[in-house]
């Protein structure tokens, strides 16, 4: 290992238990891609105080470290992370309903709380049912589906800042844009929000609800790993069309394809490497930007080293 000797390995298990912390952990285990080489240090908070234990000691050994929610967004190197992963998921995912708000913790899934919200009658919620990642990570870069992004539900956030402080954000001072926030810019970690809904008819929620997902079954290619949209919208244009137009459909590199189903997805069609994806990436914007003079940007966020 670079940067975790024994001496570290010891001090992560006697301050977060040995349950909470796994050494050398595959990452194709905790990404939506199933794509990924080892992390050096893998941790699993259960609480705020757990996460500020495992900051902690990473400031002190001036490890870099990463904050993982259900890496639906991700692609890790295949070399790995020299570094530590602090993943906020299911191990963080309280989700409570009271009255019109809904508070959760930055590790519950928008699938779960958006089945909160349906329980409850509760309608706003809706777009974000079929998004598959964590609060944490759709509150840090804004993430929507079908006309609805995160800055039209959200009251406010409680983040831990790089010092350790926990602050409470309200809605208006999140800077929320395409794909990004405050939060994304200030390298804040999301530990919870508070989503402020409407009372809705929950026929009407229900029935919104399946159309959405009858939309993205016949849509998006969710037979294959990936990680979701691979490449922004650009201004003026569709990423999937114009990655069609240019010919591109089904074209792989080794394990990675553009998907037939769906051009603005990169698949993982079977053992495909984070450097096939890369490539493969790096193919069809050079295409594109030959093609329509667009360059297109990655959504996907890289993390390791792909020298």
């Amino acid at each position: 290992m670079a940067f975790v000797n024994e001496q570290i390995r010891q001090k992560f298990c006697l301050e977060l238990g040995t349950e909470q912390v796994l050494f050398d952990e595959p990452m194709k285990k905790h990404t939506t891609f199933r794509i990924g080489g080892p992390a050096d240090v893998f941790v699993m908070p259960r609480t705020i105080e757990e996460v500020s234990k495992a900051l902690e000691i990473c400031r002190q050994e001036q490890l870099p470290y990463f904050i993982l929610g259900n890496g639906s967004n991700l692609l890790v190197s295949d070399q790995g992370y020299r570094g530590v992963i602090i993943q906020l998921d299911r191990n963080m995912e309280e989700i409570t309903v009271d009255g019109t708000e809904i508070r959760a913790a930055a590790g519950a899934l928008l699938s779960s709380i958006a089945v909160a919200a349906r329980r409850a009658s509760l309608a706003g919620f809706e777009f974000a049912g079929g998004i598959p990642g964590t609060l944490g990570g759709a509150v840090v870069m804004n993430a929507g589906a079908y006309g609805g992004e995160m800055k039209d539900v959200l009251k406010e956030v409680t983040v831990m800042t790089g010092d350790g402080e926990i602050r409470v954000i309200p809605a208006s001072e999140l800077e929320m844009g395409y794909r990004t926030s405050i939060i994304k810019k200030a390298g804040y970690l999301v530990l919870g929000a508070t989503i402020s809904l409407k009372e809705g008819n929950l026929e009407e929620i229900k029935a919104l609800t399946r159309e959405l997902s009858e939309k993205r079954t016949s849509k998006q290619p969710l037979e294959f790993p990936s990680a979701g949209s691979t490449f922004k919208r650009p201004e003026g244009y569709f990423a999937g069309k114009l990655i069609m137009d240019s010919g591109l459909r089904g074209y792989q590199i080794g394990g990675a394809r553009v998907s037939d189903k769906h051009c603005g997805f990169v698949i993982n069609a079977g053992d495909a490497t984070a450097q096939d994806v890369v490539a493969l990436m790096d193919h069809v914007t050079e295409v594109v930007r030959e093609k329509y003079g667009v360059t297109l940007e990655p959504e996907v966020k890289f993390l390791g080293d792909f020298n």
